[in-house]
């Protein structure tokens, strides 16, 4: 599959090695530490809280809860898609993302910027004051979750 030629390429986490999660934090950093994005002009931020030594949001984009164990573990999809976070954020109006702000049920609003046709989306929770923070992004891996955004498009604020 080809993507959109503003993305960067994919990040390579196959084979998952040892140091993946090193390499993968160091682009982490670059992306959103060293220098924020901005979504509308509007600095995208996250919360400094840790955990194993990283922010708690950086094992949000790059891994997921296994249910069954009880802990998170690598998810190659949403890892492998980590550089793809900044340009969406920066680039909201290409003509591949949808972008729209949605108030959940419990009245949080949340602006999700998708790229529908490569299945991966960024989900930010957006303040009063206008300012976003970034909550998580995942490849979409089943058809229902690809209705249940849909749908969250279609009602978009």
């Amino acid at each position: 599959m080809s993507y959109p030629d503003w993305l960067p390429d994919l990040f390579p986490v196959n084979p998952w090695q040892q140091d993946t999660y090193d390499a993968l934090y160091e682009l982490f950093e670059r992306d959103f530490k060293l220098s924020q994005p901005q979504y509308h002009g509007q600095a995208v931020w996250f919360f400094p809280e840790t955990e194993d030594g990283k922010e708690v949001v950086f094992w949000h984009l790059t891994s997921r809860d296994d249910k069954e164990i009880g802990e998170r573990l690598p998810d190659p999809r949403r890892s492998e898609r980590l550089p793809w976070i900044r340009p969406m954020l920066e680039q909201p109006d290409k003509t591949e993302i949808l972008a729209w702000d949605y108030e959940e049920g419990d009245g949080t609003i949340k602006t999700y910027v998708w790229l529908e046709n490569y299945d991966f989306v960024v989900i930010l929770k957006k303040y009063r004051d206008g300012r976003r923070r970034l909550v998580t992004a995942f490849w979409i891996e089943y058809r229902s979750a690809r209705r249940g955004l849909r749908k969250k498009y279609e009602r978009r604020i």
